[in-house]
């Protein structure tokens, strides 16, 4: 049996307001110009509703489905019940054939973080202590050590990105 490869993953962290998800609408397009397959995984702190009540897969999860799965032509969806807050390598698995997964969220996760900083929406970065801190994205000079790319700078951010996987 052959094995499945798990893709590379790198989340994109930051205080809420700071503009991550601006910034990977950005990106995604930019990296999928350049032929790779980008899987996204939002972390949420928050109970997550992607069905509609009285949608058909929403009445299968509400008669007890542990897993309901609503498939098109041209999408899938998945809803699953799960005991705990997923970590990323808990999700990694469901994202096979991707050449690269990008994360919003997982702060505290044991992934490769690069970090979103807005002084004036927070005082302090979130992972400056964390050698997993690989770039900082923010139009103010930060010093740690990690390269630094302005928000609006995509092309070098994929370059970046690319070298990284």
């Amino acid at each position: 049996m052959q094995k499945t490869k798990i893709p590379p993953v790198i989340t994109f962290v930051g205080s809420s307001g700071t503009g991550k998800t601006s910034l990977l609408e950005k990106l995604i397009p930019e990296l999928k110009r350049r032929g790779l397959k980008i899987g996204t995984i939002k972390h949420s702190h928050h109970d997550v509703t992607i069905d509609q009540p009285g949608k058909d897969s929403w009445r299968h999860k509400q008669a007890g489905a542990k897993i309901s799965i609503i498939s098109a032509p041209d999408s899938l969806g998945m809803l699953m019940d799960v005991g705990h807050d997923l970590s990323v390598d808990e999700i990694l698995p469901l994202m096979t054939g991707m050449d690269i997964v990008l994360g919003e969220g997982f702060k505290r996760d044991n992934t490769i973080k690069i970090e979103v900083f807005r002084p004036e929406i927070n005082k302090e970065i979130l992972c400056k202590d964390d050698p997993r801190l690989i770039a900082i994205i923010s139009r103010h000079p930060v010093e740690l050590g990690v390269p630094r790319f302005e928000p609006d700078n995509i092309k070098e951010m994929a370059d970046f990105l690319i070298s990284c996987i």
